[in-house]
């Protein structure tokens, strides 16, 4: 087919005006990140990393959100909730609202799975239900671990990692930041958890937490830690109900910004007097270091167990707690692909809700 001169001449004006188009991209890369970073509001002596923070997307995620933008919109959840609105139930760990566009285009790759070589120096027989016969081990660590060897302590078989964040509405970790780049070089999956304070408003505890917490793709969900702390400050003991009516406004909050569900975090007495039968569409995390879960919670569903807070490995000095995640490897992964937005399969097991 033969084109006439006037549609040739057309065509190439068409194609010159396309060739001047990407200077927008190079607008955008100039622009600077929001000024809002962590560091300007931390009211503890935290220490800041000196290595570099590598692309501009870190750089954003520590910052927190533009204050020059307009606030993304909740898609998946309601705008308003009041504590203690029911969750609507379903089988799933997290709701899962990615707070950005997924830049992955092939199946991510499972990580390799260490066995675990931990000892304890306050070994307990669990006879039959011992949690060494779990695939998946990991730790939970704070700034009482000091200085992390994560490459080595990932060997051992630390192949997640939970660690402290925040507690009440003005506390960071002095550790966080540097142990939250620290396992994620190492490899292991990671996820940040608060220690909640009783004395303080569920709603600033979440906006601190949030604050100092990046929400990035491939982290754990975020993990709530209730409990009493008999040498804190905080000497109030509030009903069953107002304890649960706080739990709702804090992780409400943050399963709204990070489109994860919570997990819930709480040794037993805690449990037995507060959460006996409440927060069913919730995963939890249970203490338990003299016997199995089934026998200290009956009847509660577990994604995590903490077994031991005595356990010494290669990588920390000191104790570490330890803990297991409840499931086969295979369960492992497809659970890592539905709570953190992954391509991996994703599976419905009753016991890991």
């Amino acid at each position: 087919m033969r084109f006439s001169g006037v549609p040739a001449i057309l065509l190439g004006f068409m194609v010159l005006a396309g060739c001047t188009s990407s200077s927008g991209i190079e607008d955008v890369l100039a622009q600077k990140p929001s000024p809002e970073t962590t560091s300007s509001v931390v009211r503890s002596s935290a220490p800041v990393p000196s290595v570099d923070v590598g692309s501009v997307e870190e750089i954003l995620a520590w910052a927190g959100p533009d204050p020059t933008q307009a606030p993304m919109p909740d898609v998946l959840v309601p705008e308003a909730r009041t504590a203690g609105m029911p969750v609507p139930a379903g089988n799933t760990v997290a709701m899962l609202a990615p707070p950005r566009p997924a830049t992955r285009t092939a199946p991510a790759q499972r990580s390799r799975i260490y066995s675990h070589s931990f000892r304890d120096a306050k070994p307990i027989n669990f006879g039959s239900a011992s949690p060494r016969k779990l695939a998946v081990h990991g730790v939970d660590v704070s700034r009482w671990q000091g200085e992390i060897d994560w490459a080595k302590l990932r060997t051992q078989g630390a192949n997640f990692a939970y660690i402290k964040a925040t507690d009440g509405g003005d506390h960071l970790d002095p550790m966080f930041r540097k142990n939250w780049r620290g396992a994620a070089e190492a490899g292991l999956k990671r996820g940040a958890y608060h220690f909640f304070y009783w004395c303080r408003a569920a709603s600033e505890q979440a906006d601190w937490f949030i604050r100092n917490v990046p929400r990035e793709p491939g982290a754990l969900p975020p993990v709530i830690d209730v409990e009493y702390n008999h040498q804190s400050n905080c000497k109030r003991r509030l009903s069953r109900q107002k304890i649960q009516e706080k739990m709702q406004v804090f992780m409400d909050r943050l399963e709204r910004h990070y489109g994860q569900r919570p997990i819930i975090y709480t040794p037993p007495d805690f449990y037995r007097d507060n959460l006996r039968g409440a927060f069913k569409d919730y995963p939890f995390w249970l203490r338990s270091v003299a016997a199995h879960p089934s026998k200290v919670y009956p009847g509660r569903n577990w994604v995590f167990w903490q077994y031991s807070g005595s356990g010494l490995s290669h990588g920390v000095d000191g104790k570490i707690d330890l803990n297991v995640f409840h499931g086969s490897e295979d369960e492992w992964h497809r659970w890592i692909g539905r709570v953190t937005g992954g391509r991996a399969e994703v599976a419905t097991a009753d016991r890991i809700r």
